[in-house]
């Protein structure tokens, strides 16, 4: 079958940075997902982007589906031919609709039963009449953000500018906005100029001439290349952030890197203040010497080459001049305000209208903080760093600098909070209560830190699910998610085994009166929503979904215990006798779901060896469980019952006439049945 390839570029204003490399891998998986639908085979399929244009290519497109032969199942033989043995008009019917005759029959036997089946030749469609379908793949990419532009009823994430549609020689015809598909694209928006394609395989290296490069993986490895080349010139070290350089490479189309300089007075501003400025605010990398010290240098990349690099440099030095100008301003202001003023300031700050101010907030976190602290038995010190640290955690929130860079709220907070006087357990608290702040961030070291994040983040959730505020699908405004994910990690790090029910309830006293939501709805609602975030981390550690199900069948309970039942479950699970385990502990629990009511054991109501044996094994597994044994004994000593409870049922008859004797062997099935569900719902588990 001949092929060709298959050029699909959208051309647009430019995005931003941030959309670009989710929207290639969609449109990309998109496309694949279409050929496959298609039936039409191919090469590869190659993602291209740059701020200006999304692009595919797909090499080795076959020019025309396969042709195929389907085979078709009808009515039953009894149905399809009369008492005469002439076609009936359902055998016509099915036939007529496969575009066939009744004479095209013949039969197959299914289970027993025979029924009609036809054959039917289904002709390849040519590919290029298939393409102009790329236009809907083209409209159903989504995107975080989208704008309409002219008087066009699209909503798409920037005006479209040109289209590319080019198989082989051939441009496939279609518009989407009055825009026309062609065979010609443009380059570099200053430096380069309209280009043609008479067919798609020299795409990059046209694109290259025109100053794009149109390889954004290659367009990063030239970005790293250059600032170490920067790094060796200079004996610099200049830290990579993955982050600001996915950033970055998604800015330019032809990426050139340079320097510039800054005033060295300004190395009296706080680290996290400069590196903040040039980061967040304009995109440079900031430079350190050999030691780790900050140097008065940055680098930055251009959109372009290297000509007048001199006067790119002059011009992003006066823009973080001015940057830094006003951050030192603001620092300065910032040492004449006292703690205590600032917090006044958060009774005047809404945090959510229907919850209340910062300072109502601050109040509530304060007191869910002293109360964990004295569930988790800190130390008296620690008691009073916590209820300080509480206090005052937020009130950096209406400095100067945190107004200008939220993105220094706590680290400036910790930094004020020692300029003050405050103890380092304290203004370090202040900082780590935030944590974890991303993903990939750690939880508080600090016992302080890791009470007050806890604390911070429970009263953010409750409170926004006790006025109906709950994430639903992808929408999660408040980053709740987040920040249930955090707490599990947290109590997982800390190996602190306080129940996710003892956290929910003791947050919920804090906001009783201010709850839309009826008191048992929002225990409900909270919990189930914490029951997916410990199944997320416990799939994000490999455990299988069945055992994620055995742990999580009754209540959450501690969350470092529930990893680390998961884990041992997961552990054993390939164990010769784990099948056998799982099989007895597991009728245990599926027949104590008969007991109507639970009362002790009478061992003088048993009538054979084989109860007293179990009764007596049980009897002395669920003294030791007692003693708060660790998950992995705890596992050993329920599995050690496995053959008592196995001679037991080939014995014993639970649901014997006695009702008495019924009821007491069930009585000793339902409080078997807490024990081994104290660790996990085993009957959840598959074994084969």
């Amino acid at each position: 079958m001949n092929k060709r390839d298959l050029l699909l570029e959208i051309g647009l204003e430019e995005m931003p940075a941030r959309f670009i490399s989710a929207s290639i891998q969609s449109l990309k998986e998109k496309m694949e997902a279409w050929l496959a639908e298609k039936q039409l085979g191919y090469a590869s399929v190659q993602a291209f982007s740059s701020p200006r244009r999304l692009a595919l290519l797909v090499t080795g497109l076959d020019e025309s589906q396969h042709d195929m032969e389907e085979e078709a199942k009808g009515p039953a033989k009894r149905i399809a031919l009369n008492e005469a043995g002439e076609w009936s008009k359902a055998a016509a019917g099915f036939t007529r609709g496969q575009g066939l005759a009744v004479e095209d029959i013949y039969f197959k036997e299914i289970n027993g039963v025979e029924y009609a089946h036809v054959k039917k030749f289904i002709k390849g469609k040519q590919t290029s009449e298939l393409l102009s379908k790329l236009k809907e793949l083209i409209l159903s990419l989504t995107f975080p953000k989208n704008m309409r532009w002219a008087n066009n009823e699209l909503r798409y994430i920037r005006p479209i500018k040109w289209l590319i549609a080019l198989f082989g020689e051939e441009v496939i015809p279609f518009s989407i906005t009055n825009v026309e598909t062609s065979n010609q694209s443009r380059g570099h928006r200053f430096l380069g100029g309209e280009i043609v394609f008479q067919s798609s395989s020299d795409y990059e290296k046209k694109m290259l001439a025109q100053y794009v490069m149109v390889n954004a993986a290659e367009r990063k490895e030239a970005i790293v290349s250059q600032i170490n080349k920067l790094e060796e010139e200079n004996n610099w070290i200049i830290p990579i952030d993955e982050d600001l350089l996915e950033e970055v490479t998604n800015l330019v189309e032809y990426p050139t890197a340079l320097y510039g300089t800054f005033d060295e007075s300004y190395l009296e501003l706080p680290t996290e203040v400069l590196i903040t400025s040039m980061k967040e605010h304009q995109r440079y990398f900031p430079v350190k010497s050999k030691e780790g010290k900050l140097l008065p240098y940055f680098v930055t990349v251009r959109n372009g080459d290297h000509q007048h690099l001199d006067k790119v440099a002059r011009g992003n030095e006066k823009v973080l001049r001015a940057r830094l100008a006003d951050a030192a301003f603001f620092y300065k202001e910032d040492q004449k305000l006292a703690i205590d003023d600032l917090l006044k300031k958060l009774e005047a700050i809404v945090y959510h209208e229907e919850i209340g101010t910062l300072a109502e907030k601050v109040a509530r976190v304060r007191l869910l903080a002293s109360k964990l602290a004295d569930e988790l038995q800190l130390t008296s010190e620690e008691k009073q760093d916590v209820d300080r640290a509480a206090q005052i955690a937020k009130f950096d929130l209406v400095t100067n600098m945190v107004y200008e860079f939220p993105e220094l709220q706590g680290l400036m907070g910790e930094r004020y909070a020692l300029q003050k006087g405050e103890k380092a357990s304290v203004a370090n608290a202040i900082n780590e209560h935030y944590m974890p702040r991303h993903a990939d961030d750690e939880t508080a070291p600090s016992n302080v830190g890791a009470v007050l994040a806890l604390a911070e983040k429970l009263d953010t959730i409750v409170s926004f699910f006790s006025i109906g505020l709950v994430p639903t699908g992808s929408q999660d405004p408040y980053a709740l998610r987040r920040q249930a994910t955090g707490i599990v990690q947290t109590l997982i790090d800390k190996n602190w085994n306080i129940s996710i029910e003892q956290l929910v309830e003791l947050s919920i006293q804090a906001i009783e009166n201010t709850s839309k939501v009826s008191g048992q709805e929002l225990v409900d609602s909270v919990l189930s929503f914490f029951k997916l975030r410990v199944k997320y981390i416990l799939q994000e550690q490999g455990i299988r979904y069945d055992m994620i199900d055995a742990v999580l069948a009754e209540k959450i309970g501690g969350a470092a215990s529930v990893l680390r039942k998961a884990k041992v479950l997961e552990l054993h699970k390939d164990d010769a006798n784990f099948k056998e385990g799982i099989e007895a502990l597991s009728r245990i629990i599926n027949i104590s779901n008969k007991a109507v009511t639970v009362s002790a054991v009478d061992p003088s109501l048993f009538e054979n060896e084989y109860e007293s044996d179990l009764y007596n094994r049980f009897t002395a597994v669920k003294e030791k469980i007692n003693t708060k044994v660790e998950e992995k004994e705890y596992f050993e000593l329920l599995f050690s019952l496995q053959e008592t409870i196995s001679a037991y049922f080939d014995h014993t008859m639970v649901m014997a006439d006695n009702e008495k004797i019924k009821e007491n062997r069930l009585n000793l099935m339902a409080e078997m049945a807490s024990y081994i569900k104290g660790f996990a719902s085993v009957n959840e588990i598959i074994v084969k």
